[in-house]
């Protein structure tokens, strides 16, 4: 089978494509799904991609979801997992009315969902508030934490060897494209604050962040989500449980449901099928 893990980031699998726009891993490929997927039309099995949608501008999600329809073959699966909009503004619903009820105990869980809900659209920098939250030294709500984002808790706050193993020999293959990279960004900086001020030089900065790739630009639920697959000519679609896909063996590539744990949840999970 012909499998394409579109913004994989570090969570792989050999048998499939991995592709990312800043691989920090060196067997995923670079690529800039903007610029359309590495393959010709109906030649692929099944697309799959996790928390990439909600980082893409409208038009470029559309176009991603169009030219995964493109590469599919007749019958070809796509699966599409992003933050749950409507679970997220449900759960911070709940703890609104606890905290207002007067239950102090609940803050820290009113506390972390407006996170999810406002940090990773309003961030300036890299990790925003979740990260600084995340690396306290004890949370008082960590299990509720641990059930909202489960591995991303652990990775946060022990960090993981294995990958930044991986990303130290990465950054040495393309270190002199690196160091190009930031002798530019250095000069456009020192340009923009001789021209315009320390206002604007601070301005070029968080506009140079916020097109990282690491904020959210837009948030889906069940219903916005089914009708992009919908508008992009897709039939079958369906809500998924993390264990579940009608792709072949999913689970056994451990890509959303690993050592018996949800890797993200929550997630939505949603797949449509091309007719």
């Amino acid at each position: 089978m012909k499998l394409f893990n579109i913004g994989c980031g570090n969570t792989t699998h050999p048998n499939w494509l991995n592709l990312d726009i800043s691989p920090t891993n060196p067997i995923v490929k670079s690529f800039d799904f903007r610029r359309g997927l590495p393959a010709r039309s109906e030649t692929i099995d099944a697309c799959y991609s996790s928390h990439v949608l909600e980082h893409a501008r409208l038009d470029e999600a559309k176009f991603l979801i169009q030219d995964c329809y493109r590469v599919l073959k007749t019958g070809g699966i796509i699966r599409i997992v992003v933050p749950d909009l409507e679970t997220i503004v449900r759960e911070y619903l709940h703890c609104l009315d606890q905290v207002r009820q007067g239950d102090r105990t609940s803050e820290a869980n009113y506390d972390w969902m407006m996170l999810e809900l406002l940090d990773q659209v309003a961030r300036d920098r890299s990790g925003g508030e979740m990260a600084k939250y995340l690396n306290q030294s004890q949370l008082s709500n960590e299990d509720f934490v641990s059930s909202r984002i489960g591995f991303e808790l652990s990775n946060c706050r022990a960090g993981s060897q294995k990958i930044m193993g991986k990303k130290s020999k990465l950054k040495k293959l393309k270190r002199p494209i690196l160091f190009i990279r930031k002798i530019r960004y250095r000069i456009s900086e020192t340009l923009v604050f001789l021209v315009a001020g320390r206002s604007a030089q601070l301005a070029f900065r968080e506009g140079i962040f916020r097109n990282s790739g690491e904020v959210h630009r837009w948030m889906y639920d069940r219903y916005s989500l089914s009708r992009l697959l919908i508008e992009s000519g897709f039939i079958n679609i369906h809500i998924c449980q993390a264990d579940e896909s009608s792709i072949p063996n999913f689970n056994t590539y451990e890509l959303d449901f690993c050592q018996g744990n949800v890797r993200k949840p929550d997630s939505l999970f949603m797949e449509a099928t091309k007719p």
